[in-house]
């Protein structure tokens, strides 16, 4: 089945916290709304109130209302505020030539070009020169005039800032439900992602660095969260923003705001253009910092061996070859932004400005036509605006083609086959363990056990010995379920191990590996795991049990002392004990010691040795031994040799028969000559 497009799935993650958004979304077109009806009022502002005086006023009987205003005797009041009380007599027109106001007893029209000679005012319209005799109003003669314009003007002004304290408001709740969202976002695809690499097989992780997951995990869905903020919260602004100053201009003048749609199939050419080169240098990008953190957690790991074999040089030799590479691309990265964001939005701005200038220069020439200051001054607000929001999602672009990137990177590992986790609870079992004719290749082709066949009985010792790459630790890796066999069957108590999850097979088994892990913590802590059934009581009986406490006793805070991350601070004994404690605690009915002594002194074996006598009681234990020594007490020893079993018995059996495990042992031994 084809998989959804990364943008899809992005998508999809939203939808989750579908009532947030639409909510912030709500929020942000009112907003915008109310912050956009500025230069409307403005204009209302300046046509109706500033330059309002001019034009017809009638001569009435009375001063009525606050609209009326006294000249010369006289009252008068704008034609547009008349009301069924005034009784008008008089219509005369007042306007502007150049700087200087006039008073026309009649009724003048105000398109045209207009000039002054003297007291006589001349009008050039289509339909030939008009002359008129005015009286010049002096300013405290026009100033009465403006007297009635103060209210509205103070109204308007101070509903503009009631308008812009509501959209702060509700630019507020925008900011916080999308920021919100975003982050829930991210947290559910972390977790997502975190649950999924725990269901994908184990063989997926031989193949992958450990820092290259965990950039996945950290880097990409951090570079995603950014692209859910700037979408969320820029880009869509961004384009309610344009969306609601395209709607304003349609209201003002539909002509040019039909020319300023041009801008649109711009912008979105650029984008197309962005996403073609940015898409190329960002998976570059995302891939290297992957392996910038695959080297780095290398390094850290391999520190000793790096400072004792003196490879310093070559280590960082080959950081740098990394390091180069991602610099060379976000270089090329940011070369792309910087010789195109910019200029591509003054270019833009500067082309609908020189359209601006020509549209209006073009009116200007008609004698007829009437461009308002107050219509002019929108426009300019209106453009001014226009280009914030194209600014911000050109400036968006990079981030968006970056978090574009790390999204497929990111479902290209929750696209890796999983298993489901299945944790039902399943009785303890006996431990009887059985391999019936199995077969085992890691790539599929190459096999590393060839139709193994064995019986372990429940609560027995079984010994795996063998040269290096014989398959002993493989067994144990099909019987844990890390991998499943390509032919044969495995069954716990007769019952197929298949026919369990991973997590029922391995729910009642304990192992301890040659080198023991240990996470960042306390000591009960990393024996209990966390797990609430495991009480304190019962995680100290089993590190006394293993004789860990001969050294916990001396630690300042004992049982709780803390535990860095791997246990560096304890010896390879210690950390073997606690790991030792730690499937004590647990109980399993099968244990698996996987070379748990090969890589201590003989001291610390026998200390080991004792705690192991106290483990095995009562359970099936399949361990893999180099030191033949210590598994002399086993109840049956299985040798291996490619793949297959060549020798099975206990110690005294196999050493009579005089084959493989006698030569081991007698090397082991020290004793190279071979008996007769």
């Amino acid at each position: 089945m084809k998989k959804a497009s990364t943008e899809k799935r992005l998508f999809n993650y939203a939808l989750h916290y579908k009532r947030s958004i639409i909510i912030g979304l709500i929020c942000l077109v009112i907003a915008v709304a109310l912050e956009l009806a500025g230069p409307l009022i403005a204009k209302r502002i300046i046509d109706e109130h500033i330059l309002g005086i001019e034009g017809n006023w009638q001569q009435v009987e009375n001063n009525n209302d606050e609209h009326t205003v006294l000249h010369d005797g006289s009252y008068y009041k704008r034609s547009d505020r008349l009301t069924d009380q005034d009784q008008p007599k008089e219509l005369v027109t007042i306007f502007q030539v150049e700087k200087d106001y006039y008073l026309v007893h009649a009724d003048v029209p105000l398109n045209g070009k207009r000039s002054i000679a003297g007291n006589e005012i001349v009008i050039q319209t289509n339909e030939g020169n008009q002359s008129y005799t005015g009286e010049k109003l002096s300013f405290s003669e026009i100033y009465p005039f403006f007297q009635p314009e103060k209210g509205p003007i103070l109204f308007l002004l101070g509903l503009y800032m009631f308008l812009l304290v509501i959209a702060a408001f509700f630019q507020f709740f925008k900011t916080f439900l999308l920021q919100k969202a975003s982050n829930q976002i991210v947290k559910r695809m972390r977790n997502d992602i975190f649950q999924h690499t725990q269901r994908i097989p184990i063989n997926y992780y031989v193949d992958q660095p450990a820092g290259k997951v965990v950039a996945r995990i950290t880097n990409d869905t951090e570079a995603i969260r950014d692209l859910y903020e700037r979408v969320l919260s820029i880009v869509i602004t961004s384009v309610i923003y344009m969306a609601g100053i395209f709607i304003a201009l349609f209201i003002l003048d539909p002509k040019l705001a039909a020319m300023c749609l041009l801008i649109i199939p711009l912008i979105l050419v650029w984008m197309k253009a962005y996403k073609y080169f940015g898409t190329k240098y960002n998976t570059v990008i995302r891939t290297t910092i992957s392996d910038i953190n695959g080297s780095i957690n290398e390094a850290i790991q391999g520190m000793p061996i790096i400072q004792a074999f003196l490879h310093e040089k070559r280590t960082k030799k080959d950081f740098e070859v990394l390091n180069d590479r991602h610099y060379t691309f976000e270089r090329k990265l940011v070369k792309l932004s910087a010789l195109t964001s910019y200029n591509l939005v003054t270019v833009i701005r500067n082309l609908a400005f020189v359209g601006f200038i020509w549209y209006f220069g073009f009116i200007s020439f008609d004698p007829t036509a009437v461009i308002s200051i107050g219509l002019l001054y929108a426009f300019v607000d209106y453009l001014n605006r226009l280009f914030e929001p194209v600014t911000d999602i050109v400036h968006q672009l990079p981030l968006i083609e970056q978090a574009r990137v790390a999204g497929n990177r990111v479902f290209e590992l929750m696209d890796q086959d999983g298993e489901q986790v299945v944790t039902d609870h399943v009785d303890k079992y006996r431990g009887k363990v059985e391999f019936n004719n199995v077969s085992f290749a890691y790539n599929n082709k190459d096999y590393v056990l060839n139709d193994i066949s064995f019986q372990v009985e429940s609560g027995q010792t079984a010994a795996f010995v063998g040269h290096t790459g014989s398959g002993k630790s493989s067994i144990m890796n099909l019987l844990f379920r890390f991998y499943d066999p390509q032919k044969g069957i495995i069954t716990i108590d007769g019952n197929p191990t298949k026919e369990w999850s991973r997590q029922q097979v391995r729910s009642h088994m304990g192992i301890v590996l040659q080198d023991p892990f240990l996470f960042s913590g306390t000591i009960l802590s990393n024996v209990t795991m966390g797990d609430p059934t495991i009480s304190r009581d019962q995680a100290i009986a089993a590190l006394k049990a293993v004789g860990a406490d001969r050294f916990i006793e001396k630690l300042p805070k004992k049982y709780d002392n803390p535990v860095t991350e791997g246990g560096s601070t304890f010896s390879l004994g210690e950390r073997q004990l606690l790991s030792f404690a730690r499937a004590l605690a647990f109980d399993p009915a099968i244990l698996i010691l996987d070379e748990a002594t090969a890589n201590v002194d003989t001291e610390t074996e026998a200390v080991i040795q004792r705690a192991l006598d106290v483990l095995k009681k009562g359970r099936t234990t399949l361990v893999i031994a180099h030191r033949l020594s210590t598994i002399q007490q086993a109840d049956t020893i299985f040798v291996l040799d490619h793949g297959m079993i060549e020798e099975q018995g206990n110690h005294e059996q196999l050493i009579h028969e005089k084959g493989m495990y006698y030569q081991m042992y007698q090397m082991q031994q020290g004793n190279t000559k071979k008996a007769v």
